[in-house]
């Protein structure tokens, strides 16, 4: 009876670990039986199985363009990441210079990315140019707010206790606050990164020769919904993977959390 009762309870855990798994595998299933019984038209919802042939029809050029797509998007990324970092120091350091910025990142935060992109390539051409431009505004943000609000929840003691060991001001930032604002940052970066795959696409939906953004509007126009559907995972996929890379890079840098 005992190890009946030991194995039923190690059963539960098994499921509790796994249920998001089971959820989305039981989805799936339901989705493509209705797929099979033409209860979702192929140009509404293609079948799982449909998008899957997609990808391996496709891999090549699906390739290709995701390549295009991943350029930019770590170029911004990148470039983001810097500006936002020396912006949140700068505007940690000195008061006037947040209450001169801090309003109008949130008034660009307000604007949506689709009616900021052909607005920038207005100003900026088709180039690569406004791309990164709009990369970088979109993934600044949560960067320079979450280091700020990692800066305010230093402990005050191990502050004083600097200032009393008359240690300067950029002395108390380097070996005090940005070490401790390091989770904040990391929590800030796993939203800009899936930020950055986003904005990229949605950027490529106004012209160029590359990405899968391009590919998007192409397979749209060619009426290949099941090649558009799977471009939509991998831009998922890509960005998931995104995430866990940032999560993995965390754990190897803040060795103390």
């Amino acid at each position: 009876m005992e190890r009946f009762c030991l194995l039923m309870r190690n059963l539960k855990n098994i499921l509790r670990q796994q249920i998001s798994i089971l959820g989305m595998v039981g989805l799936l299933a339901v989705w493509q039986v209705m797929g099979w019984l033409k209860l979702l038209p192929k140009f509404i919802l293609p079948t799982p199985l449909e998008i899957c042939q997609a990808f391996v029809r496709d891999a090549e050029l699906l390739a290709i363009h995701s390549w295009a797509t991943l350029k930019v998007a770590l170029l911004g990324l990148l470039l983001g990441v810097i500006i936002a970092c020396l912006l949140a120091v700068l505007m940690d350091s000195l008061s006037w210079l947040n209450d001169l910025i801090y309003p109008m990142m949130v008034v660009v935060q307000t604007i949506p990315t689709i009616a900021l992109a052909p607005i920038l390539v207005l100003w900026l051409g088709y180039g690569i140019l406004p791309k990164i431009v709009l990369i970088i505004l979109t993934t600044t943000f949560p960067i320079i707010v979450s280091i700020l609000d990692g800066f305010r929840h230093c402990d005050r003691d191990t502050l004083t206790l600097f200032e009393l060991m008359q240690a300067n001001r950029w002395q108390i930032l380097w070996h005090f606050k940005i070490p401790a604002s390091l989770p904040y940052f990391y929590a800030g970066l796993r939203v800009s990164v899936s930020y950055a795959f986003i904005t990229t696409v949605v950027s490529e939906w106004l012209g160029g020769f590359e990405g899968l953004g391009v590919y998007m509007i192409q397979s749209k126009k060619l009426f290949q919904y099941d090649t558009m559907f799977a471009i939509i995972v991998l831009v998922s996929v890509i960005s998931l993977l995104g995430m866990k890379l940032v999560a993995i890079s965390e754990k190897f840098v803040i060795k103390w959390k």
